[in-house]
């Protein structure tokens, strides 16, 4: 099958959504599909990369003209389906949208954010203005969570299918015959609580930190207990400045990581927060729960489709619950140990690529049965 994917943001930037749609790339072109890209993203010259960048100013991923020249693509090259990469705004991935419905090839929507109020009133306008329900795209979320608000706006004549972001799960499985942490008794150094994001104010990662406070004041001073926080992003200095404040100087910010420092990081790691309420999947919390971490993340977030509340980790809907709940695990070695236990032994097999390939090519042929 000859698939193009467009995408406003790819390589090399380094965002969610540009490494899961490379890594996407990747994995179908191993299953023997002939796969291109087009993104408005500027960088170095990549195979089977098309590079449509405007040249404004900030790197914007945005092209005045990226209709006309999707179509351009499209009518030469010919895929066979066009699969489209959104976030909350993506004018460019959009674009490829439309190229796609004029020069009749089947398309596929993948929404990678979660549909705020504000975002569901854009596209409810969009739909009064241009009827893209009547365009026979079907689209995917990446979670139940982040696909009722679209089930809401696109109505019963857009599919919206939720397909989990891909993982090599055995790639994060905890190696055997050594010693394993993540759940067993806490190091020298106490129990070791793990945070992994961008540090960008939409995130709230200040907000994070007063949870690790609050955490910390209900476990026995009696229990040893730190915290690392991996990421980088302009909310770094107000961080700092929050930490120094409170004296809390048993958080640590150690800056960006590679995959192998993550990797590296989770096996020393207890208990993994991911408290943001806005998270439409979550790929560091799935990494964290595939090697073998307790996860505790926000009930309404797209983490609760792969941690089920004492099985993989626990779940909170409130500030409160999720400060009880990092309480909880830190204070209570037994309930870690079970959950590190199953999550080594039971593996995601949803969010594994093989499920993720046959989940994205089964929308592909949805497409492709109404485009004769």
């Amino acid at each position: 099958m000859r698939i193009l994917h467009i995408s406003d943001c790819y390589l090399p930037r380094l965002g969610g959504i540009e490494v899961q749609v490379a890594d996407l790339v990747g994995m179908q072109r191993e299953a023997g599909h002939t796969v291109e890209v087009a993104t408005a993203t500027p960088g170095e010259p990549l195979p089977g990369v098309r590079r449509l960048a405007a040249g404004l100013p900030f790197d914007l991923p945005v092209h005045p003209r990226g209709t006309v020249h999707l179509i351009r693509l499209m009518t030469g090259w010919r895929p066979d389906v066009v699969h489209v990469h959104a976030g909350a705004v993506s004018p460019f991935a959009w674009q490829g949208v439309r190229a796609a419905v004029r020069a009749g090839v089947p398309v596929v929507v993948t929404v990678h954010s979660m549909w705020d109020p504000v975002t569901s009133g854009v596209y409810l306008g969009l739909q009064a203005a241009f009827e893209w329900r009547r365009w026979g795209i079907a689209v995917t979320a990446v979670s139940e969570a982040a696909a009722q608000p679209i089930r809401a706006v696109a109505g019963a004549g857009v599919p919206v299918h939720v397909v989990s972001n891909g993982l090599d799960v055995a790639a994060w499985r905890p190696a055997t015959g050594g010693a394993v942490r993540g759940g067993g008794e806490p190091g020298a150094d106490g129990v070791h609580v793990v945070a992994v994001g961008r540090l960008a104010p939409r995130k709230q990662p200040v907000r994070l930190l007063k949870l690790l406070k609050a955490a910390r004041a209900k476990v026995p001073a009696s229990i040893a207990m730190r915290a690392t926080i991996v990421g980088e992003g302009p909310a770094r200095a107000s961080m700092e400045r929050y930490l120094r404040s409170q004296g809390m100087g048993w958080v640590s910010l150690p800056g960006r990581f590679s995959r192998d420092q993550i990797k590296e990081l989770l096996g020393s790691a207890d208990v993994f927060v991911a408290p943001a309420p806005r998270e439409s999947f979550g790929l560091a919390a799935l990494e964290a729960r595939a090697a073998g971490v307790p996860v505790v993340a926000r009930s309404q977030s797209g983490v609760a489709d792969f941690v089920r509340p004492g099985k993989e980790g626990l779940l909170g809907r409130t500030f409160d619950e999720l400060a009880a709940s990092v309480a909880r695990l830190v204070r209570d070695e037994r309930l870690r140990t079970s959950i590190a236990a199953h999550n080594r032994e039971v593996e995601p097999v949803a969010c594994s690529w093989p499920a993720v390939l046959d989940g994205f090519e089964r929308c592909y042929d949805l497409v492709r049965g109404t485009h004769p």
